[in-house]
């Protein structure tokens, strides 16, 4: 059984934004209450960039590790149609927290909430996704087992062959370079991480299946297509791995 985590769980809001809280200054997820929908924090806009390097439609599948506000799920649920979404989440009150005042939908066909611990669900279940999203934290910022090397392991054992994984790191947090380098070893090398947003999160992305290979062309094409269709903004982000140098003659290998 998962130990639920001793999370002291609050919501405000300021400038027509809504705000969860596991500390007083640590922001779990955030809303945007006249566009509920919309992803408020540039680490939830880049946590969909995967939308960049695999052709639409992708993915089919989608699995969520901590459920927060519940940002990614509604933009998922909302923006990308015929997804199906599993979240995991350890603690039912983040779940109960997201309903009450986060507008998540009410629809278990597509949208199914497990209350349970994500690592054991890498291990026990054997459902492949298409696209695995890691952003779970507790009240301290730690990632504990989530962010192990046999963790990392199971997700990719988890992948389809079009799969990527996205992961949440603090960018600024003494082992963010040990967890680029479980990422790394778990993917044998193929993973990318983009460069810290403004908030210091940095998002890793990795597969171990069809390699990703766009062309700064087709990151531009796409990126104007998604944002017609969702409203996501995802240029930045091809700015930021231009500038970053993480392009190799305008490509974008994984």
């Amino acid at each position: 059984m998962a130990k639920h985590p001793n999370n002291s769980i609050e919501v405000s809001e300021e400038g027509g934004v809504r705000y969860l809280h596991f500390s007083v200054d640590w922001i779990q997820g955030a809303m945007r209450i006249a566009r509920p929908n919309a992803l408020e924090l540039a680490y939830t806009r880049e946590m969909m960039a995967g939308l960049l390097l695999r052709q639409a439609p992708w993915p089919r599948e989608a699995l969520l590790i901590g459920l927060g506000a519940g940002s990614l799920a509604k933009y998922i649920y909302h923006k990308q149609p015929a997804t199906k979404i599993t979240v995991i989440e350890i603690d039912p009150q983040v779940e109960i927290i997201a309903r009450l005042h986060f507008k998540l939908p009410d629809d278990p066909l597509r949208l199914r909430i497990i209350i349970g611990d994500g690592a054991h669900y890498m291990l026990e279940d054997g459902r492949k996704f298409d696209a695995i999203l890691v952003d779970g934290f507790d009240k301290s910022g730690r990632a504990g087992v989530l962010d192990t090397l046999p963790f990392y392991q199971a997700c990719r054992s988890r992948l389809t062959d079009n799969g990527l994984l996205a992961v949440n790191l603090l960018g600024h947090s003494r082992g963010f370079k040990a967890s680029t380098e479980r990422i790394a070893s778990a993917f044998d090398g193929r993973s990318l991480v983009l460069p810290p947003c403004g908030s210091g999160n940095a998002i890793a992305f990795a597969t171990g299946g069809d390699p990703v290979d766009v062309t700064l062309e087709q990151l531009i094409s796409r990126a104007e297509q998604i944002n017609k269709a969702s409203g996501l903004n995802l240029t930045p982000t091809i700015e930021r791995l231009q500038s970053s140098e993480t392009l190799f003659q305008d490509r974008l290998l994984i």
